[in-house]
């Protein structure tokens, strides 16, 4: 077949016509927005960050929204139950409490304050009667309201409740914050040196990590005393750990890269590669140990408080509200179910953000 045969069987299509690459629709999304996306479909995180963010927010505003301080005594009010102005008229946190009395002095001592008999029965040949009883009546506290009830020493619950998560979320976000910083230094310069270096620093790991956790903290506690920065500084005793093993791990991934490599080759230094190349691509995992960090302060705060070793009186924290609380459980249960609430909220919401944004900062999971 000869060149002109082939002419005339074959033509040239789009000659003419200026052909270009389909224009992108829409702008570019980021590592860190594309991130906020993911973490914006995730309801559960969604929900928990706003639940935090409301515990915070009266953390920090709710003490003054009293008009009783933290360390406000009134004796003659000790243990009046919540008293909540639109609830009262429902039947819920109306300021009453059943009694167990003797019948025979129901008029003498309750006449005034008694709502209604809920129960007449005898005891031991003694005629008793359990007895519904306004204690605001009671104890003369009447036009006055306590949103959680008061203390043995009548004192608002409610503010030493919102002063006591003020003071436990600051201890915790203290030492989360000291444990990333050391964390994230001790975990690059471990994964960025490795050999040697990196074999060394794992080995005084090993010797920290194979004290007891709790032991280290009593002993901590013990030897300093007790405060807001002695306990935050004994949370960090070993709370650093966990990052500096994340950090190490993400720098073997990435400090071979091909980026990390040419940079080298120009002459960074290795101050540079570490914060500026390195670093940034691991700060996905640090910010989810940070979040799930503070839930872990909170509940190490408390244990120390039930050991008798949280701060001391009058400063309140969730967990000194808890110990106190649970001495009279069964007589006062409002002392413990505030604070229960509170710091179940607190260490649920935590999880459940951290796992939200473990699974936004996962580079796998981009662009689903």
């Amino acid at each position: 077949m000869t060149e002109n045969d082939l002419s005339t069987k074959f033509r040239f299509v789009q000659l003419k016509d200026d052909i270009k690459d389909q224009k992108f629709e829409g702008e570019a999304v980021g590592f860190f927005k594309d991130a906020m996306l993911r973490f914006l479909r995730n309801k559960a995180s969604v929900a928990a960050a706003i639940c935090i963010s409301v515990i915070v927010i009266f953390a920090i505003i709710g003490p003054s929204l009293s008009q009783y301080g933290y360390d406000d005594q009134h004796v003659k009010w000790q243990n009046l139950p919540p008293r909540i102005p639109v609830l009262e008229k429902l039947g819920i946190f109306d300021g009453t409490r059943e009694m167990k009395v003797r019948k025979s002095n129901i008029e003498s001592k309750y006449k005034d304050s008694m709502v209604k008999i809920v129960n007449q029965y005898t005891e031991r040949n003694v005629e008793m009667a359990t007895v519904k009883v306004n204690m605001y009546k009671q104890l003369e506290a009447e036009g006055k309201y306590f949103w959680f009830g008061t203390d043995y020493l009548g004192r608002s619950m409610w503010t030493r409740l919102w002063r006591g998560a003020r003071v436990s979320l600051f201890i915790a976000a203290l030492a989360a914050v000291i444990n990333v910083v050391i964390g994230v230094i001790y975990g690059s310069i471990s994964g960025y040196y490795g050999g040697m270096v990196d074999m060394i620093m794992q080995r005084f790991i090993e010797i920290i990590t194979g004290i007891p956790t709790y032991v280290v903290l009593i002993l901590f506690i013990l030897y300093f005393g007790t405060g807001i920065f002695p306990l935050s500084m004994s949370l960090v005793m070993t709370g650093w750990v966990g990052t500096s093993i994340i950090i190490r791990a993400q720098f073997y991934r990435f400090k071979g890269q091909e980026y990390v490599l040419s940079s080298r080759t120009m002459g960074a230094k290795d101050r540079r590669l570490i914060f500026r190349h390195i670093l940034p691509n691991g700060i996905g995992p640090v910010i989810t140990s940070t979040s799930l960090a503070i839930p872990l302060a909170i509940f190490y705060e408390s244990m120390l408080a039930y050991l008798g070793l949280g701060l001391q009186a009058p400063e309140p924290s969730i967990g000194v509200l808890l110990s106190e609380g649970q001495k009279v459980l069964l007589s006062y249960p409002y002392l413990t179910l505030f604070p229960g609430i509170v710091i179940s909220l607190l260490m649920i919401s935590f999880n459940l953000l951290g796992n939200g944004l473990r699974d936004a900062f996962n580079p796998t999971l981009r662009g689903n």
